[in-house]
């Protein structure tokens, strides 16, 4: 059973019930969306950043620092890129992982290439893509993505854009480098507790806002749109699909049936696999939690490197795939 069964009722429950609005309409299906991806990733986003604070409070800045900083030329992004597909994260989730590698010292390159494979690619993606498209297709978008986070985070080490990540994610890194891990469990609960209401309280309202925005393009997704506006016969079908899926929000598991449905319309599966990777890995309510950490010109710096991988990769896959 789905474990946010019971959030996916309760808010049901709300909307139709308390609130009185309709099921299958546009507002009902908002508001619906609205209270049942607030409470998943609020729920989500604790529990994460809670365990991470105690993984963290056993394994000191260095440990972590030798584990990515590899020694060998851009062997960490591969290892971080690696990471990310075992870590089946939505965007939003990712997020506090990508915060605490950086915050433990890890380059920032390396953490870019953790924080575009762990919501583009997992298991349940490639499973899914097996069942619908075959072997040969799944294996070829778990390949991509993870070429694309590893020369994304590649690029982005390259451009030495540190200075454009928040003061307050560096000081937290000096306070790191001092951590003692000689603690008692009582203790690590406490720090572990201490920073989970730290970093809801800096990132709630971002994470309001990117919910809300989902919501409203909830009920417009554009599948007849980009059916008839990016068919195969379109040479500009693959960054118009990119462009379109940056405002929607879901992961890999939840959009794939989106992409059955437009390959049946015929839309071309490089154009509708650009189209799912720009949801799940340049989505609107991501760059509104980072928006927190880091500033807009790395935000920018990030979305154009990552959105030229998925571009490329998207006209690539319609040339194999013919």
């Amino acid at each position: 059973m789905d474990v946010f069964y019971p959030v996916k009722i309760f808010a049901d429950w709300l909307s139709f019930s308390v609130f009185g609005l309709m099921p299958k309409t546009l507002s009902g299906e908002a508001v619906n969306f609205f209270i049942y991806d607030t409470l998943k990733i609020f729920i989500l986003l604790s529990v994460i950043i809670f365990a991470v604070s105690i993984i963290r409070s056993y394994l000191p800045p260095e440990k972590i620092r030798v584990i990515l900083s590899h020694e060998k030329k851009y062997l960490g992004n591969i290892l971080a890129s690696m990471l990310g597909i075992i870590t089946p994260f939505c965007s939003c989730s990712a997020v506090p992982l990508f915060l605490g590698f950086v915050e433990a010292g890890v380059p920032l390159g390396i953490t870019f290439s953790f924080l575009v494979a762990s919501p583009m690619i997992n298991e349940v993606a490639l499973v899914m893509l097996m069942g619908m498209f075959g072997l040969k297709v799944a294996l070829i978008y778990i390949l991509s993505g993870l070429l694309i986070a590893v020369l994304s985070g590649i690029v982005i080490g390259k451009l030495k854009v540190e200075n454009l990540v928040e003061d307050f994610v560096l000081k937290s890194r000096i306070k790191n480098l001092q951590f003692d891990i000689k603690m008692e469990w009582k203790d690590r609960i406490s720090y572990a507790k201490g920073y989970t209401l730290d970093i809801i309280k800096k990132v709630w309202i971002y994470i309001l806002i990117g919910i809300g925005l989902g919501a409203w393009i909830h009920g417009y997704v554009p599948a007849d749109f980009l059916a008839h506006y990016a068919g195969a016969d379109k040479w500009y079908a693959v960054p118009l699909a990119t462009l379109i899926g940056i405002p929607l929000y879901s992961n890999a598991a939840g959009v794939i049936p989106l992409v059955s449905a437009l390959t049946e319309k015929g839309v071309a599966m490089g154009t509708t696999l650009a189209f799912m990777m720009a949801i799940t890995g340049l989505s609107l309510p991501e760059f509104l939690i980072l928006r927190k950490v880091m500033k807009i010109k790395l935000i920018l710096i990030f979305a154009g490197v990552v959105g030229a991988g998925i571009i490329i990769t998207g006209y690539l896959f319609n040339l194999i795939l013919k």
